[in-house]
């Protein structure tokens, strides 16, 4: 064969992902509420969208999976809205019409922390304990709280003291030694020292420690309980945590009745005493999808409070496009007729798309919402993608982000997924039903349990775990060992 410049013809088959596909994708992933946000940027963008109100009719897709286990969806997915060209708002299918269920990820090719603060206004202390009025209005961090409470606090041991107090860690803790603040400022380490006194005064007790044993020690000065044998007993804590009560009691030299008193005294502190400060709102969780009992079922239907809803304004585009317009202007009101066209669809199959899995999880996890988490089951995106013929990452798409909410509570939707053990029924236990069991037996113990004794009573109910699977599971869910269990019924007095 002769090498040289040639001409051929070569037939081949390539993917590619083109920006409709990309959003539409991305729509799969977003919650209720970042789906609002994105919506908010397209609207601003393209005139032809209109936002609909949950006044003008219009439901979210509902779906209910009956005890059989078969689900149905709801072919509408709301009332049809009013107006020229209706019948195109939902159905308004733009030029690329592939599926979207495709897995097209694989498929396709120090600060200035030193600076000087000034006198830092707010309102003191009143010597009262924990104020929660000032909870309310102030803006809930712990050092503007601290800072508010050293308003009459001047010269430098009051600024650093301020300086301090915005290093102070969310728990309440100090975590930059004095050292390196003289160094950083240079202020003589006692002034430092006298700074952090004042902070170590200030509401809630404990604050400004360094440590968990001066946190402790702290909270007892306030109480006015740190007497000697206090202050040896929180020196000694490691004795505390491996149950030497015995040793405790020659250290501190005190008898059973005065060393118990002191332990529930400890108990009643706080480690942590910051967190009282932490931002609620910041944990809380907005449901994307709600399932409820019904006669057949369950039902399975999308959060309509805060499922954004849109549609494409046919009326504005007709005056647009009968109006004076050139080439260019032609050109771009069609292609933010179809980009809207195809936001409706890519809305519209994602409302499908969520109902269809949300349903086939209940269906599949249906003795959990009918007896709780120890009937829950061990599942895979796989089996969700093969009973409704869709691709695992479409699956996986559709449950990232997303929370469920049902009579039992508030759950991700990644929760009715994990692995689980063998049953004598054969369908499997999960590993969440697993969990339960163990905490179950664990807290109704009358005897302390080994590990082994713990394994054979789940054997007994059916569930086909080893001893080191006891283990796995006790020690994620922070729960002791027998013998870490046997001190502290010790120390409590059980």
């Amino acid at each position: 064969m002769g090498l040289g410049p040639s001409l051929s013809i070569r037939q081949s088959q390539s993917l590619v992902l083109t920006p409709q596909l990309a959003q539409a994708i991305k729509l799969l992933q977003l919650s209720n509420l970042e789906l609002e946000a994105y919506l908010a940027e397209e609207l601003a963008k393209n005139p032809l969208l209109e936002s609909r109100d949950d006044d003008d009719g219009g439901e979210a897709p509902i779906a209910e999976a009956s005890s059989d286990g078969a689900g149905a969806e709801d072919e509408e997915s709301g009332d049809p809205p009013e107006g020229p060209g209706a019948d195109d708002l939902i159905l308004a299918r733009a030029e690329d019409d592939r599926p979207l269920d495709r897995d097209w990820d694989s498929e396709a090719l120090e600060t200035d922390s030193f600076s000087d603060l000034g006198d830092v206004g707010g309102s003191g202390a009143s010597g009262e304990g924990f104020d929660f009025d000032r909870l309310e209005y102030a803006a809930g961090s712990l050092s503007e709280h601290l800072i508010g409470q050293l308003h009459g606090a001047s010269g430098a041991a009051g600024n650093l003291a301020r300086m301090i107090a915005e290093m102070i860690e969310e728990t309440g803790y100090l975590t930059v030694p004095l050292g390196d603040i003289a160094a950083a400022t240079g202020a003589p380490l006692a002034l430092v020292e006298q700074a952090l006194a004042l902070v170590q005064n200030l509401e809630p007790p404990g604050v400004g420690a360094r440590s968990l044993a001066e946190c402790l020690a702290l909270q007892a000065k306030s109480a006015d309980r740190y007497d000697p044998a206090m202050a040896r007993m929180i020196d000694n804590l490691e004795l505390l945590a491996k149950g030497r009560t015995q040793d405790l009691k020659r250290i501190c030299a005190v008898d059973d009745e005065d060393l118990a008193d002191m332990i529930r005294e400890l108990r009643g502190y706080d480690p942590k005493p910051g967190c009282q400060f932490a931002k609620v709102g910041d944990t809380n969780v907005t449901p994307d999808v709600f399932v409820r009992q019904t006669g057949s079922g369950y039902a399975v239907e999308l959060n309509g409070a805060t499922l954004p809803r849109v549609l494409v304004n046919r009326r504005y585009y007709q005056e647009l496009k009968t109006g004076p317009q050139d080439k260019q202007s032609k050109a771009w009101l069609s292609e933010c007729l179809a980009s809207a066209n195809w936001l409706v669809k890519a809305l519209d199959q994602r409302a499908r798309t969520i109902v269809k899995v949300v349903s086939e999880i209940v269906t599949h996890q249906q003795g959990f919402f009918e007896r709780g988490v120890a009937a829950l089951k061990p599942l895979t995106l796989r089996e969700i993608a093969e009973a409704i013929e869709m691709h695992e990452s479409t699956v996986s798409r559709v449950t990232s982000n997303k929370y469920l909410w049902c009579e039992r509570g508030l759950f991700e939707l990644k929760y009715f997924f994990g692995s689980g053990v063998a049953s004598d029924d054969g369908d499997g236990v999960a590993a969440g039903a697993v969990k339960a069991a163990i905490k179950t037996v664990i807290d109704a113990e009358q005897d302390i349990l080994s590990d082994d004794a713990i394994a054979g009573l789940l054997k007994a109910k059916g569930m086909d775990i080893a001893r080191r699977t006891v283990v796995k599971y006790r020690e994620a869910m922070g729960i002791g060992s027998s013998i870490q269990r046997r001190r502290h019924r010790k120390i409590s007095g059980g």
